[in-house]
């Protein structure tokens, strides 16, 4: 039988919902999508660039907290308020990722939580 684990990180924001950071069953992490908030101060940086880089430092932290890191990360989903965002996203993204990057979809939607620019979530080999 498989184990559920729940996964929080203390350096990451808190949820904003009655959602957990992460859960991990049969060697795989899956997160929940990580905004730019800042977990102490409770404010987002302005710009698409620092936002995009927060957001992916948040979901740093919620890998670690499960055992893994952005290697091991299998698929991500980019949510963007603003398609124009895209390249500026892409290029802080790909900071974070070597290859093979992460399979990935990317979507713009009409709004996410808190008024964010950009949230990513990600699915995660860990352990």
């Amino acid at each position: 039988m498989n184990t559920l684990t729940l996964v929080e990180s203390p350096e990451a924001p808190a949820a904003v919902g009655p959602y957990s950071h992460a859960l991990a069953a049969g060697g795989l992490l899956f997160t929940s999508g990580q905004i730019p908030l800042d977990a102490q101060s409770k404010t987002m940086p302005d710009g698409i660039r620092e936002q995009a880089e927060k957001a992916l430092e948040n979901l740093g932290h919620v890998l670690r907290a499960g055992g893994s890191d952005f290697s091991r990360v299998l698929k991500t989903t980019v949510y963007l308020a603003d398609m124009k965002d895209f390249a500026v996203v892409n290029e802080v993204y790909a900071s974070f990722f070597s290859r093979p990057y992460p399979a990935r979809s990317c979507f713009a939607v009409k709004d996410l939580p808190l008024g964010a620019k950009v949230e990513i979530e990600a699915v995660a080999l860990f352990r």
